[in-house]
């Protein structure tokens, strides 16, 4: 992946600890008619989605910028200001306006809006202060579980295409951007009430709807990226679809010797996972993303 020598984005920020979280509250919610035009369908049925907002509470983490000088703050901000760049177009495309989230580095454990987090919680989205949560071993965890190191990339090594890489960290960090997406244009308001109204399977149903929109929103991303920019490299596309693969419900299931329990997933199984981030990606269309139609 081609991401050194551009801008990054001026809203990733360090934690630090004491204080509070930069950032403002959920506000700035798309109305019903952008939301037809951007998805071309019904919002109040096929918008409902499933990721059920976790609840409120006061940050208590401080921030500053990050260093630019850390490859991987400087790799997070160059990605992170290639979402801002896609979806102001997609938005402004639909005659609307795109808001910026922020994105928190953290190590080991930080606050939030939606309550306390450690790094085994992974990058999670905050509706609550829109913002992007990332642990710094997430580099490290990626490298070792699912591929190879960054200085890796692009040598033109065929065994380690297909594993994850810079690519498959820039398409973890576009989901979660994907639910920022889905915090703007209503989406995540709506399943949380939806989800409140439902048994538990039914509710994890909902959470798997959406986070399967979200996968291919980052196919979506990739998708005008490489348009807007011509950031992919061979082996990129292999890199994401194998992390998707590998974090699918099913896989971690049987990964963690556990029974395999369909009723009990939140995030979709391996094939799910990768076909709706190929959706997103094949098309560039957030039309494309439809996950839910007809399931509420």
């Amino acid at each position: 992946m081609k991401w050194q020598g551009r801008q990054g984005s001026s809203n990733v920020r360090s934690s630090k600890g004491g204080g509070k979280v930069l950032g403002g509250g959920i506000g700035g919610i798309i109305i019903a008619g952008i939301l037809w035009l951007v998805f071309g369908v019904n919002p109040m049925t096929a918008l409902q989605t499933g990721q059920a907002v976790t609840g409120g509470g006061n940050s208590g983490t401080s921030t500053e910028p990050a260093t630019s000088t850390d490859r991987d703050t400087q790799f997070v901000k160059v990605v992170l200001a290639d979402t801002e760049a896609v979806w102001h177009q997609i938005f402004n495309e639909a005659g609307s306006t795109y808001q910026e989230p922020s994105l928190i580095l953290f190590n080991g454990q930080v606050s939030s809006a939606c309550g306390s987090a450690s790094a085994a919680t992974g990058p999670f989205y905050c509706p609550g202060d829109q913002t992007v949560y990332l642990d710094t071993s997430f580099f490290v965890e990626m490298r070792q579980k699912l591929g190879i190191s960054g200085d890796q990339q692009g040598s033109g090594d065929q065994e380690n295409q297909g594993k994850a890489g810079d690519f498959a960290q820039a398409y973890v960090i576009a989901h979660e951007v994907g639910h920022h997406v889905q915090t703007l244009l209503g989406i995540s308001q709506q399943v949380s009430e939806a989800s409140r109204q439902v048994s538990r399977s039914e509710a994890n149903k909902l959470s798997v709807l959406q986070e399967l929109q979200a996968d291919c929103f980052a196919g979506v991303w990739a998708q005008r990226n490489q348009e807007r920019v011509q950031f992919l490299e061979a082996g990129d596309i292999d890199e994401a679809v194998n992390a998707a693969g590998q974090i699918g419900d099913d896989r971690l299931a049987k990964a963690g010797g556990g029974a395999v329990v369909p009723d009990n997933f939140t995030h979709g199984t391996s094939q799910q996972r990768v076909e709706w981030f190929t959706r997103g990606l094949e098309s560039g269309n957030v039309q494309s993303c439809d996950t839910f139609s007809g399931a509420l």
